[in-house]
């Protein structure tokens, strides 16, 4: 099928695409072309779950430091340019905070699959999950909430993360008896008790200048599995010998494995804007979205608003 053949709202896109990029070779055209056709089963980008369980957004911190190997392609400096990008995107800034309100913890780090529906530890403590943690007096919360931080009369310092894609929610940092701490905090705030401890503070934010130089020099989009056995598709990737390289940055099963066009390639450049026309979600796109969402600022003192 030619430019020609295609439906009349898709070819006006197409010549208008051609004419702004001012593209005056036949190959460009025809991957463009050829890309726009392609039928796979491209689906958005999963939303920000709001969940008491940190591992429910996108794992972005994963860019801070991610590891050189972490993309496939076959060519290493395409990799390795891609890379250098990659590691700018996401900005942590580490915060100790000599007193800190564990009130305001309404998060946990590593969580199991049935703690993921709860949007805050009140619902979570009332759970039947939480049903063997009984706290009725102050001796019962210290009991409690030291399984989860065996040092916590002696006021021993405690980890916390936050990102911005998770908005303002603060999450514990420990990995064992996360109920327990759970149903603490639940407790402290019901009972309005304030808890202060010193705490280290990872705040993890989506950097506007590295988002910006993405978006000058990359394509990527949010490819299915399918794509990597789709033959129309790996003939455009692979037969034209164009640059690339993959990343398989979300982890939840089905998802989409990111593919980076530089936009330097003509040819790269060809598949990118067909690839979108035909459906492929904009990674920039969402990645931007996603950095609109700030979390309010804890202070050095630990404060902020209770949720």
């Amino acid at each position: 099928m030619s430019l020609f053949d295609q439906p009349s709202s898709l070819r006006s896109r197409l010549a208008a695409l051609i004419q702004r990029l001012g593209w005056s070779g036949r190959a460009p055209r025809l991957i463009l072309e050829r890309a726009s056709r392609l039928d796979l089963p491209f689906t958005a980008m999963p939303s920000t779950r709001d969940s008491i369980c940190w591992l429910e957004g996108p794992p972005l911190q994963r860019l801070v430091e991610l590891p050189r190997d972490a993309l496939s392609g076959p060519v290493q400096e395409d990799k390795a340019q891609a890379h250098a990008v990659l590691i700018q995107i996401v900005e942590v800034q580490q915060q100790q905070l000599a007193s800190f309100d564990l009130r305001l913890i309404d998060g946990l780090s590593s969580c199991d699959p049935e703690q993921t529906h709860f949007t805050n530890f009140e619902e979570y403590a009332a759970s039947e999950a939480c049903r063997q943690v009984r706290i009725i007096s102050y001796k019962d919360f210290v009991k409690t909430i030291s399984q989860a931080l065996p040092r916590f009369l002696a006021g021993e310092s405690i980890s916390l993360r936050q990102a911005s894609w998770h908005g303002e929610r603060i999450f514990w940092g420990g990995e064992q008896h996360s109920a327990a701490l759970a149903c603490a905090v639940a407790y402290a705030r019901r009972r309005q008790l304030e808890i202060l401890l010193p705490a280290e503070l990872s705040s993890y934010r989506l950097s506007s200048s590295g988002l910006a130089e993405l978006q000058q020099r990359y394509h990527v989009l949010a490819m299915p599995g399918a794509a990597w056995s789709d033959p129309a598709f790996m003939s455009l990737l692979l037969d034209t010998g164009l640059p690339y390289a993959r990343l398989a940055l979300l982890r939840n099963p089905g998802a989409p494995e990111f593919l980076l066009l530089p936009k330097h390639s003509m040819a790269a450049t060809a598949l990118g804007e067909g690839l979108r026309l035909a459906g492929a979600p904009d990674v920039v796109r969402y990645l931007q979205g996603l950095a609109a969402h700030t979390p309010e600022t804890v202070s050095a003192q630990g404060t902020a608003s209770l949720p």
